[in-house]
């Protein structure tokens, strides 16, 4: 992508920078010519759920394993996974929001003719579709969009606003690694929901472009030891509010568990503790060697449980 920025300075190697960065964007814009959806007509939205399915795989569910999971019916299990998917999806759409303002932000001081920003315009475009795409699912499912709590709503209005490169592009790759873990298992699983698959499924295929731009921004970021250490710090933050907040207590009450209890169960049960660390593998492994994991995060990265 050709990233030509408003600024009579260029830092040395960044002519290179920028004709990688014109390839990339060049090959994304023709994936998303190719192969790009619209959830409004490509899912079948009046289709009503189809009785003793799960909506996302049971070994995955924050209570699977458990003496509380062994309380509840079969009826109250398929529940369950119902207000759990709806619950990501609805952190989902928190994320969404919080990255096309990023997104916006990024292409704001850049030259809007480049690939580059081109893509960046694609990518809210996708965006923008899949938010709308997950609010009707919830609305399909007749759930609450419980949403991240009101910590982390009010800590994402700060961090859209004064997000680093390396932020906006870390906390991306993190969050759609872990969510693209998640549904890669829920499209290839035939004895779930239909809907929540199909969803499943477009949102794996667009994403899998998203995370390419983010992770070769991320390679191309060189970064000093004080300004590494600050972005590990706010990294981590954000890392810990996105994977601790994915499951609402609240959704709990739905198949009769007080949420007080379903939250401390859920936080000490080493099943969910491995789903964590197994959805966000891939992309720690990614920020560590972009050199956003270090001493100055994993205390929050083990508070998260995804170390």
């Amino acid at each position: 992508m050709t990233t030509t920025e408003r600024t009579p300075h260029t830092e040395p190697g960044a002519e290179e920078h920028d004709r990688a960065r014109q390839r990339t964007a060049e090959r994304l814009l023709a994936s998303s010519a190719k192969l790009s959806f619209d959830p409004l007509k490509d899912v079948d939205w009046s289709s009503g759920p189809e009785p003793g399915r799960y909506y996302g795989p049971p070994k995955r569910l924050s209570l699977y394993g458990t003496s509380l999971w062994d309380g509840l019916t079969e009826d109250q299990r398929i529940e369950l996974s119902k207000h759990e998917v709806a619950s990501v999806a609805s952190v989902g759409i928190w994320f969404e929001e919080i990255l096309m303002q990023m997104l916006l932000r990024h292409a704001f001081d850049r030259d809007p003719t480049t690939a580059h920003v081109q893509y960046a315009l694609t990518e809210i475009a996708d965006e923008c579709r899949h938010s709308v795409m997950f609010a009707r699912m919830i609305s399909w499912m007749g759930v609450p969009a419980y949403g991240p709590g009101k910590v982390a709503h009010e800590l994402g209005r700060i961090f859209k606003a004064v997000s680093t490169h390396s932020q906006t592009f870390g906390g991306t790759m993190y969050v759609e690694e872990i969510l693209d873990a998640f549904q890669r298992e829920m499209m290839n699983d035939d004895s779930l929901q239909p809907l929540t698959r199909q969803v499943s499924r477009i949102h794996v295929i667009e994403e899998s472009r998203h995370i390419s731009y983010a992770r070769e921004e991320l390679q191309r970021k060189h970064l000093g030891p004080v300004r590494r250490c600050w972005e590990q710090l706010t990294l981590g933050v954000i890392i810990y509010f996105s994977t601790t907040r994915l499951i609402h207590p609240r959704l709990y009450a739905a198949v009769g568990v007080d949420p007080r209890e379903g939250r401390k169960v859920a936080r000490r049960n080493p099943y969910w503790h491995t789903t964590r660390r197994e959805m966000a593998a891939k992309v720690i492994g990614v920020l560590d060697q972009a050199g956003l994991v270090g001493r100055t995060n994993r205390w929050l990265l083990r508070a998260a449980g995804v170390l």
